[in-house]
């Protein structure tokens, strides 16, 4: 009597056969759902006016092929007669995978709305890459309670080691907690702000980049980063030129001649810098332009002081530039007299003293 070619397969290739499809299956569902229906809803998501969808559906599709790879496993190994703490073990692990993916998953979508919707809610903290670090590491924390807990390992005992460890480290890093708080202490007062243009103890100014966990950094009009430690930053004297509004007021010093008709000057002045408003850049027409005899009776000139707002900071340089050449052109065409420091020098000889 003969047996047929299915009979005489070892009894585990049927269930190796299942494995192998549910697999298959599961990775391939996987992709379909990455391919087809993560691009669907991600082109439905950029014609709606919400920004985190966009995100969460991103984040979805980074990881659905190392989700649908975790469920075929665990489907495949459904199919074989595995002792009893093999597949408890087997479970645990698919089941600490699957949290920490999910765990590092929301720490990045979380970090991404962050920086979309932090600066735009009132009373924030200000978004910066120590901010979303916390975020990341509150939010891993939480997960990573949350496996040991679904291990049933009691985390009464972890906590209470770290703190006693904690302390040694905290006595070890002393400088680098002290930067650390400090750089907290600058996120909740927010002195300052990412984008904010700066002067720091008088000595370091520029555009803030970024307030880290030890550092602050500042990009200078030259291009270059200054690395101040959050320490310094908090203990020094701030000027924040960005607080309460980026406008600030710009006092250009006008000399002209003694025999000038000053009411005049100071027409010619607020008329030229008011024209000038519309034209260049970064000079507004509002406040409006003043011009006063101040400082007054110089040496050589009456000294007038004329007044203009400009955007931001740096915008004072080109306003300054343009405005002179302006003004300097508007003068001579009036016919005003632009004074030179001029000194008389008597020389004597010896037989006139």
């Amino acid at each position: 009597m003969t047996m047929s070619w299915a009979t005489q397969l070892p009894l585990w290739a049927d269930e190796a056969v299942f494995s192998v499809v549910a697999l298959l299956g599961s990775y391939l569902i996987g992709q379909f759902i990455k391919r087809v229906v993560c691009r669907r809803l991600a082109t439905i998501a950029k014609k709606t006016s919400w920004q985190w969808d966009e995100i969460l559906i991103e984040g979805i599709r980074r990881g659905i092929s190392f989700w649908s790879l975790l469920l075929g496993v665990y489907l495949a190994f459904g199919f074989w007669q595995l002792p009893e703490h093999l597949s408890h073990a087997l479970t645990s692990a698919l089941f600490v995978l699957i949290a920490l993916s999910a765990t590092f998953l929301l720490a990045g979508i979380a970090s991404k709305l962050i920086v979309l919707y932090g600066s735009t809610i009132q009373q924030a903290m200000p978004v910066t890459s120590l901010t979303q670090n916390i975020a990341r590491i509150i939010i891993v924390a939480i997960g990573l309670l949350m496996i040991l807990n679904g291990l049933g390992i009691s985390i009464a005992p972890i906590l209470t080691a770290l703190g006693v460890g904690g302390l040694a480290v905290a006595l070890a890093l002393q400088d680098t907690l002290s930067n650390l708080f400090a750089g907290l202490h600058l996120l909740v007062d927010r002195p300052i702000r990412v984008g904010d243009y700066v002067k720091i103890a008088d000595t370091v100014e520029g555009h803030v980049v970024d307030v880290g966990w030890r550092s602050t950094r500042v990009r200078t009009l030259q291009n270059t980063v200054a690395v101040v430690p959050n320490k310094k930053v908090a203990e020094s004297i701030i000027t924040n030129y960005d607080l309460p509004e980026p406008r600030m007021a710009l006092l250009l010093r006008v000399g002209v001649g003694y025999a000038s008709d000053p009411d005049r000057v100071e027409r010619i002045l607020v008329d030229e810098a008011t024209r000038a408003a519309g034209e260049v850049p970064g000079l507004l027409a509002a406040p409006a332009p003043t011009a006063r005899l101040i400082p007054g009776f110089g040496e050589y000139a009456l000294d007038f002081t004329l007044a203009v707002h400009v955007a931001s900071f740096v915008d004072q340089y080109p306003v300054q530039h343009e405005l002179r050449k302006r003004l300097l052109r508007r003068l001579r065409a009036e016919g005003v007299e632009i004074p030179v420091p001029a000194r008389t020098i008597e020389i004597r000889s010896p037989r006139d003293a």
